[in-house]
């Protein structure tokens, strides 16, 4: 890659062979040129983990002029960190794109998310990164209408950049045609019945994790729970610093 069109780091959670994340890379081969490094296998909810107490490994794939696809056997993080270390020794991406995940990943989603976690990798590493997802778990779904959507996001953050430490969490209905964008802030909420009970053959209790989420402020229109619902492109923007700056001078009493 000696051109000087943009870097581009894709991956994902739901392994190199998912459709999302082959839809996204012949998305945006018009837009640069792209380093594929992402899971053997499925990896959802991983959020951040990183893997220490295995060996990791890193093989490629296929390579072709502006395009080269590696997978590994660790998480989405160690996606993020060994293409880092290993393949972009010499320059940074212009931008790490991760999904396009199967399955929604508004709201609280975004804390269990291993799509999100590794753009939130990337922010800690000082790159512009954005999630995708498609509201549906579906492993053949549709993803033809987010084309235009994700080239017009991701040239914008190649060109204007994000602000340190933030990512774009972008979520899309799952319909044929969308609204527009609606910039967003998370839905409060949480998961509940997170986990069925059933008995394995040898009379054993075992728990399948399933849940459904429960949004407390459906009535909100500015959160993306609220778009998604109404048809429109979520995008939020998210931070590393999980620091509640508003509630420091509530604890100044514990100094000493």
């Amino acid at each position: 890659m000696l051109n000087n069109r943009p870097r581009i780091l894709i991956t994902n959670d739901d392994g190199v062979t998912a459709k999302g994340i082959n839809f996204l890379v012949e998305t945006l081969r018009t837009v640069g040129d792209i380093v594929v490094v992402a899971p053997d296998g499925p990896r959802s909810g991983q959020s951040s983990a990183i893997t220490s107490n295995v060996p990791l490994r890193l093989n490629r794939v296929k390579t072709e002029e502006g395009l080269d696809i590696y997978k590994t056997n660790g998480t989405p993080v160690d996606c993020v960190k060994l293409a880092l270390h290993q393949i972009f020794s010499d320059r940074n991406p212009d931008i790490i794109v991760s999904g396009i995940n199967h399955g929604s990943n508004a709201a609280i989603s975004i804390v269990y998310s291993g799509t999100m976690g590794a753009a939130l990798e990337g922010c800690i590493m000082g790159i512009p990164s954005v999630g995708f997802s498609l509201c549906t778990f579906d492993h053949d779904a549709d993803f033809s209408a987010t084309d235009s959507y994700i080239r017009s996001i991701v040239a914008d953050v190649i060109n204007r950049g994000l602000d340190n430490g933030v990512c774009l969490n972008v979520n899309f209905p799952a319909v044929n045609e969308y609204k527009g964008v609606k910039l967003c802030r998370q839905a409060r909420g949480h998961w509940t019945q997170e986990y069925r009970k059933d008995v394995d053959p040898f009379g054993q209790d075992y728990y399948w994790l399933q849940g459904f989420f429960q949004n407390l402020e459906p009535d909100a229109e500015d959160t993306d729970e609220w778009a998604l619902k109404e048809g429109y492109v979520s995008v939020v923007p998210c931070k590393v610093d999980m620091t509640c700056h508003e509630s420091i001078s509530k604890f100044v009493h514990l100094q000493k």
